[in-house]
């Protein structure tokens, strides 16, 4: 194990330093030691191939158990949108760790939980609003969408393909991916109905039309871990208009491109949509696990039925939790995160724009702010993509419904060196898999 590793990654601003080519000999004897005790499944990156583990992260840099220091393109699934360990969010612990460090769940409230559904209340743009805490994200679309069969009285759900909602049962019956649905199909919610993403909007409306009538319709406003997909200018206020035309809640999903992601505090704010219910969580708290749906107060109402909690969990806004968020909006908003994702992205469309034409290998490049996905040719060479660039010190993942979309997901705190480097460092990769093709077709 590195020693003294802190030193190593400062304020984790750093280039990327691969000391041996990854995964180290550390990380193959970890990864062992971890298949001999872990179940299977769950651990889908490394099954009985090894690879890296993380020993320690801040800002946008990444340190494995071998040494080998990186540039962190996934910001660890989108969690760390003011960076990993940001020494607000840090103290912020600290301070709270000294005083609870666990309560009662929903018996008993506490100082951070007030002041958390507070601050909430002020930045979404609902009014009147309420917070629902959950403990993950597809907890919080568990909680939406029995917020709508509780308010509406109508089971029916229309959601989108592509679109990741999380696994659990209820969320995963209005997650798109087949592979992720078919072994609990029977188990599934049966009243869910799907249109493509970014569809006519004539369809969305004859299908909210039809009956039985939706409760609510689901949708990320920029799909996230499907793709990165940007539906077509407008296609989000025609969906809010079609569903307040009709008396349908239009439930955001802002799990992925809420927090500043995608260039605003939430993506839906692009076009001026106000949801009904709003789904935050992943970069809510800088690391620690939190969700929230915020509502209006008359909807979120429906909850209101006497006795025990009706959807509840024990470490639902936790302590140590709620002190997270609270220092990670301020970091949010104190330094305009939010608008420096806007400038960033900006430069970085322009340069993923030339990607496409120049490298044979890249098909598109879509995205916002600082969420984009890179669509390859094929699932193989988008595998290829990330594991050359990992050995070269860029972490990124790749995904989708077929995957050959890699993600470019950083800290909207990545400096503008590290970006810049990074991208080169990508550029590089490209020239090396074309080369490959090239070399593979003239033989």
């Amino acid at each position: 194990m590195p020693a003294t590793t802190s030193q190593h990654l400062r304020r984790g601003d750093l280039l990327p330093r691969i000391l041996t080519p990854p995964p180290g000999p550390r990380a193959r004897e970890l990864s062992r030691r971890l298949a001999e005790v872990e179940a299977p499944g769950i651990n889908t990156l490394s099954g009985e191939v090894p690879n890296i583990l993380w020993h320690e992260a801040r800002g946008a840099n990444v340190l494995d158990v071998d040494g080998n220091r990186y540039i962190d393109l996934t910001a660890g699934f989108g969690v760390a949108a003011v960076g990993h360990r940001h020494p607000r969010v840090v103290e912020a612990l600290r301070r709270q760790s000294a005083k609870l460090v666990h309560g009662l769940g929903d018996a008993a409230a506490h100082e951070p939980r007030l002041e958390l559904a507070a601050r909430l209340r002020e930045l979404v743009a609902i009014d009147d609003a309420r917070t629902y805490f959950a403990v993950s994200g597809a907890d919080a679309v568990e909680v939406a969408l029995k917020t709508a069969i509780l308010a509406t009285g109508r089971p029916a759900i229309l959601a989108f393909e592509s679109a990741y909602h999380g696994l659990t049962l209820g969320a995963l019956a209005v997650t798109s991916r087949s592979e992720f649905r078919r072994p609990f199909a029977p188990y599934l919610h049966p009243h869910v109905r799907r249109l493509p993403y970014g569809c006519d909007p004539q369809r969305f409306a004859a299908e909210l039309d039809r009956d039985p009538r939706p409760g609510c319709v689901l949708v990320e406003p920029i799909a996230g871990r499907e793709g990165i997909l940007v539906p077509p200018a407008g296609w989000l206020r025609k969906l809010a208009a079609a569903c307040r035309r009709r008396q349908v809640l239009l439930a955001v999903d802002e799990i992925f491109t809420g927090l500043g992601r995608t260039g605003r505090l939430f993506a839906c704010e692009e076009e001026g949509v106000v949801p009904d219910l709003l789904c935050c969580g992943k970069a809510l708290a800088g690391g620690l696990p939190i969700a929230a749906v915020v509502g209006h107060r008359e909807l979120m109402a429906a909850w209101r039925r006497g006795g025990e909690a009706l959807h509840t969990a024990t470490f639902v806004a936790h302590p140590l939790a709620c002190a997270a968020a609270l220092a990670t909006l301020e970091v949010l908003v104190d330094e305009d995160l939010p608008g420096r994702a806007a400038r960033l992205g900006r430069e970085l469309a322009e340069r993923l724009d030339g990607w496409v034409g120049r490298y044979a290998a890249v098909v598109a490049c879509c995205g916002r702010g600082l969420a984009w996905g890179v669509e390859l040719v094929s699932a193989p060479v988008a595998a290829e993509f990330t594991a050359r660039a990992r050995r070269r010190g860029v972490l990124l993942l790749a995904g989708g419904p077929q995957g050959r979309i890699a993600q470019l997901v950083p800290p909207l705190t990545i400096s503008e060196r590290q970006l810049a480097a990074a991208l080169a460092l990508l550029e590089n990769v490209l020239d090396e898999i074309c080369h490959r093709l090239t070399m593979s077709i003239d033989s």
